[in-house]
């Protein structure tokens, strides 16, 4: 039960490490100038990355349930 407790302590670790270290790659110091053309980012990349999350909290319930 020892191991199971570290090894989930670990990925829970790993993955708020990894969720803040990209947070702080998502600042813009500067406005950004204005362009053309329409942004490329239509949600779906938002999308994505919140269906990602929800797998792995359920990945990780189902793994310490287990």
């Amino acid at each position: 039960m020892s191991q199971v407790r570290s090894i989930s302590l670990f990925c829970i670790a790993f993955f708020f490490l990894v969720v803040f270290t990209h947070l702080g790659h998502c600042q813009v110091l500067e406005p950004p100038a204005a362009s053309p053309m329409p942004p490329m980012n239509d949600g779906t990349t938002i999308d994505q990355g919140i269906a990602y999350v929800l797998m792995l909290v359920a990945l990780l319930v189902t793994y310490l349930v287990h």
